[in-house]
């Protein structure tokens, strides 16, 4: 029995940590036996790999080993824990996936698409989300939010046009495959946010709202 496959995605401050327990709450609820991890990390090399990309140590780090590093954390994370949890009928849901690689590698930093496609179907294989949750709001709003959390990593240090980059590039994912991607008003009270939350869960599931 395979298991379901759930990311979520989001600029800086958008609440992914919030939700993320929102949306595991919620799935246990339904009884589900759910994974939860992230990216980049998720393993112990994918942990090391992340500190060198969002950390400062390294700066200056060419877009190119920058983008190689994200799918070598990923292999890692995809051979030692997502597959074998979704072979076990798990279900898996994980703080950013390729969808990350696609809007701050391809939209914020400019790299060519097709590059990310290449790596994307050499280290996944056909294996893609079945569902994502893109929590949107305005750059502005949260890069606010992010400021008042903790001190900015290597992204987090980015200017805003870079955002504005990565934001577009999120919702041009969602807008081509909506019956994927649900797009998630992050702008909204707290108790709002959890209902949009609940009521795209539900109907995934089966459930109802």
């Amino acid at each position: 029995m395979q298991g379901s496959f759930i990311t979520l995605e989001g600029i800086e401050g958008a609440g992914k940590s919030t939700c993320m327990a929102e949306v595991l709450k919620l799935l246990r609820e339904q009884g589900r036996d759910v994974l939860e991890t992230r990216e980049p990390g998720g393993t112990a090399l994918g942990e090391d790999l992340r500190q060198l990309l969002l950390g400062h140590k390294h700066t200056g780090m060419h877009e190119d080993t920058e983008l190689l590093l994200m799918f070598a954390a990923r292999a890692e994370h995809l051979q030692q824990r997502i597959l074998p949890a979704l072979r076990q009928g798990q279900w898996v849901l994980c703080d950013r996936f390729t969808d990350a690689s696609y809007a701050y590698q391809g939209g914020g930093r400019g790299m060519d698409v097709k590059r990310i496609q290449q790596l994307e179907n050499w280290v996944q294989g056909e294996l893609r989300p079945d569902l994502t949750l893109l929590l949107d709001l305005p750059v502005e709003l949260g890069l606010e939010r992010a400021g008042k959390r903790s001190a900015p990593d290597r992204f987090e240090s980015e200017a805003q046009a870079f955002f504005q980059r990565v934001r577009k590039a999120y919702l041009e994912i969602a807008h081509r495959e909506p019956e994927r991607v649900k797009i998630i008003d992050a702008s909204r009270p707290l108790k709002e946010v959890q209902a949009q939350l609940r009521e795209v869960i539900g109907a995934f599931s089966g459930q109802g709202a």
